[in-house]
């Protein structure tokens, strides 16, 4: 039986981890659910935004650790990126080319974290209860808060969240900008969707070459400069680009086919 939905609306591809009698805790199964729509997103030239969320009152308790523990120490800690060829969390294998869109609501420990970290905008309910939970536990996290948190947060913001154990709520997770929106409880999932048409109805290409450039600038810019140079040329003969010209011109919404 499938832990995880998985449906279309439009252009935006619908990804929900469906076990909320566990938390949505997510076992292998999920793992390699969830990779698998991502797999879909980057494959289908009609789906051009992802949204992740858990179906429920929360938003993930974190690993089914009983069973992904072992798998872990017998296949290394790349078992979080599942078998398919996008990995959720963009650190074990590669990211899907495509915005994600994550909605969290209720408990959200450890890999929620790191998901958010790996997603591109995140909205939260005022409920939100995020926990880095790791270090209590014997282990450190490996779905990358340790890379990202401390470039994306702040050394002290990431440092005082990740080593303490801590819980934090929405309103400190807004504040450091692991969350990019807060909005009352049970409405996260919407918001979600709305921001996700948004960027939807703006140009494929172009959505996705920012992406690329913006992930790859993370890490070096000199190639980022480097990957500009060489995406942009074909941008600017795009069909889509001669679209966005004419419909400023013609002062109406551009329809973009993503050429």
């Amino acid at each position: 039986m499938s832990q995880v939905t998985v449906e279309k609306d439009g252009h935006v591809l619908l990804i929900g981890v469906n076990r909320p009698d566990k938390r949505n805790a997510w076992t292998l199964q999920v793992i390699d659910e969830v990779a698998a729509a991502y797999d879909r997103l980057a494959a289908d030239d009609d789906a051009r935004v992802g949204v992740v969320f858990g179906h429920g009152e929360h938003f993930s308790a974190g690993l089914d650790l009983a069973e992904v523990l072992p798998a872990m120490q017998a296949g290394g800690p790349d078992v979080l990126s599942g078998r398919s060829l996008h990995d959720p969390f963009g650190l074990w294998g590669p990211p899907v080319p495509k915005p994600i869109v994550l909605a969290v609501q209720g408990i959200a420990f450890t890999l929620s974290i790191e998901l958010a970290l790996a997603s591109d905008v995140v909205v939260a309910a005022d409920d939100v209860r995020f926990r880095q939970l790791e270090v209590g536990r014997g282990i450190i996290p490996f779905g990358g808060a340790t890379l990202r948190a401390p470039a994306q947060l702040g050394w002290g913001n990431a440092m005082r969240w990740i080593l303490t154990g801590e819980e934090l709520g929405a309103a400190e997770a807004h504040r450091i900008g692991l969350v990019q929106e807060v909005v009352p409880a049970g409405q996260q999932l919407a918001r979600a969707v709305e921001l996700a048409r948004l960027i939807a109805r703006q140009a494929p290409l172009g959505v996705q070459g920012t992406l690329a450039n913006a992930r790859i600038a993370c890490r070096d810019e000199q190639a980022a400069r480097e990957h500009l140079a060489g995406l942009l040329p074909p941008l600017l003969v795009s069909e889509d680009a001669a679209e966005g010209v004419l419909s400023f011109l013609e002062r109406r919404e551009a329809r973009f086919t993503g050429r």
